[in-house]
């Protein structure tokens, strides 16, 4: 084994690179296998962007000796700070110690103050200490320990230098600093927050702040959004304007970098502003806003109160409404009417529109928000119905097709989309064209 060392953990140490990128390694078959989801990725990425440090990747792998080995060169070699968690237990699949070690070109060596800490760990939990347990006070030379108060997994952090990882000309100075933390959420949680984040900021990583700002729009795809918005997502853009499609809601996200959190936010707002005027009504919220939020936020403001009239959705706008807190004052309630008789003497829908157009009809959905409205006695009542599949299509009516219903004080309209999907996602869907219905009907009343 190459027995070169880096330059120590030192601020002097490193040249970092204005656009410095950090990886986030998450290790575990558990993860890789699908048994567990992988939320430690999502957490450490939000903590470093509120010191300023961008993450460019997230690696996940299994508990392979040689594909973390190829996984923490890889990531050295493309990335100046490298975070992991897992692998630091005290089972034969616990890896990363050993792995770190071969790419860094050091052997393991043994801490006995961390033994002592695990042992008084095991005793103050009367229980005896397996001698497995021993091979968590082993480090790779060189090392700083990060210590663990909750569990038996110190971490550790090391810098890895060009010369380790085979690069010509050979170099002592640091190339990529790795902090090796437990896969425990709480364990992990705690060692960033006390250990290494304040060695991050000392060693000279982060600096200003990155901050985020989500647009949410419904009502059109990904393409139209990005053929209005082109000059902004366009890459190289300052800010970096990002979209993402989730459950037919489009968001674009703003992604800005500063020394500070006013600077950011100035970065931000000409450009929000910019997609809120040529998006329009598109546009019903920001970062976690729902379409129930919007909806009850504009119910507020024009004291208006809604009911629903639910066939293909099931209840799931009500469900959703219900979610906000304070739905109870402006939604008085809803009528799952699934089958066609419930249609009939729940909502007054007349069998001879049911016979002439079917269930899933523009004229059946006005007609059960009529029904709803006059029933529940609210300014407002918004109707589902349609085919969720899989079966219950016909050639003129396919899985998918969805019509939504929205009744007021001396009118009533409807909407038709067919969506792509399964059953479910039909459904949730179909449930926000419901939501966006209204709040687009709000938005028009006085």
């Amino acid at each position: 084994m190459n027995k070169m060392r880096c330059a120590l953990l030192h601020p002097s140490s490193f040249i970092l690179h204005p656009f410095m990128k950090c990886e986030i390694l998450s290790i575990g078959s558990e993860l890789t296998t699908g048994q567990n989801l992988d939320t430690n990725s999502q957490w450490l990425s939000l903590r470093l962007a509120e010191i300023g440090i961008a993450v460019a990747w997230h690696t996940t792998v299994a508990d392979d000796l040689q594909d973390n080995i190829d996984a923490f060169r890889i990531a050295t070699q493309r990335a100046q700070l490298v975070l992991a968690t897992g692998g630091l237990g005290p089972t034969l699949d616990d890896l990363t110690r050993e792995v770190v070690a071969k790419v860094a070109g050091v052997e393991l060596v043994f801490d006995e103050p961390s033994f002592e800490h695990i042992k008084q760990l095991f005793e103050k939990r009367n229980r005896q200490m397996p001698e497995r347990n021993r091979v968590q006070a082993y480090f790779p030379a060189g090392a700083e320990v990060v210590p663990n108060p909750y569990g038996t997994a110190p971490g550790f952090c090391i810098a890895v230098c060009g010369s380790a990882l085979g690069n010509s000309p050979a170099s002592a100075k640091p190339q990529a600093v790795i902090f090796a933390m437990p896969g425990v959420p709480s364990e992990m949680y705690a060692m960033y927050h006390e250990q290494v984040k304040p060695r991050l900021l000392k060693l000279g990583f982060g600096g200003g702040v990155q901050i985020q700002r989500k647009i949410n729009t419904f009502g059109t795809g990904e393409s139209h959004i990005e053929e209005k918005l082109f000059d902004l997502t366009r890459r190289g853009h300052v800010p970096e304007v990002g979209i993402t499609a989730s459950d037919a809601t489009i968001s674009l996200r703003i992604f800005a970098r500063a020394a500070n959190i006013a600077e950011a936010q100035a970065q931000i707002a000409p450009v929000e502003a910019t997609i809120r005027e040529r998006l329009g009504k598109l546009v019903y919220g920001v970062d976690d806003e729902e379409l129930q939020h919007a909806v009850l936020r504009l119910l507020g403001e024009k004291r208006k109160t809604l009911a629903t009239a639910e066939s293909i959705t099931g209840g799931r706008v009500a469900d959703r409404l219900v979610e906000v807190p304070g739905a109870s004052v402006w939604f008085h309630g809803g009528i799952v009417a699934y089958d066609n008789r419930v249609k009939v003497e729940q909502l007054g829908v007349p069998q001879a529109i049911l016979d002439a157009h079917g269930a899933v009809s523009a004229q059946v959905a006005e007609a059960m928000a009529v029904g709803c409205r006059e029933r529940l006695k609210t300014d407002i009542a918004v109707s589902t119905t349609g085919i969720a599949g899989p079966g219950g299509a016909t050639p003129t009516k396919p899985v998918g097709l969805a019509f939504v219903g929205v009744a007021w004080e001396g009118g009533v309209s409807s909407t038709s989309f067919t969506w792509a999907g399964t059953r479910m996602e039909i459904q949730s869907r179909t449930a926000k064209q419901a939501l966006n219905a209204v709040r687009l009907k709000l938005l028009e009343m006085p």
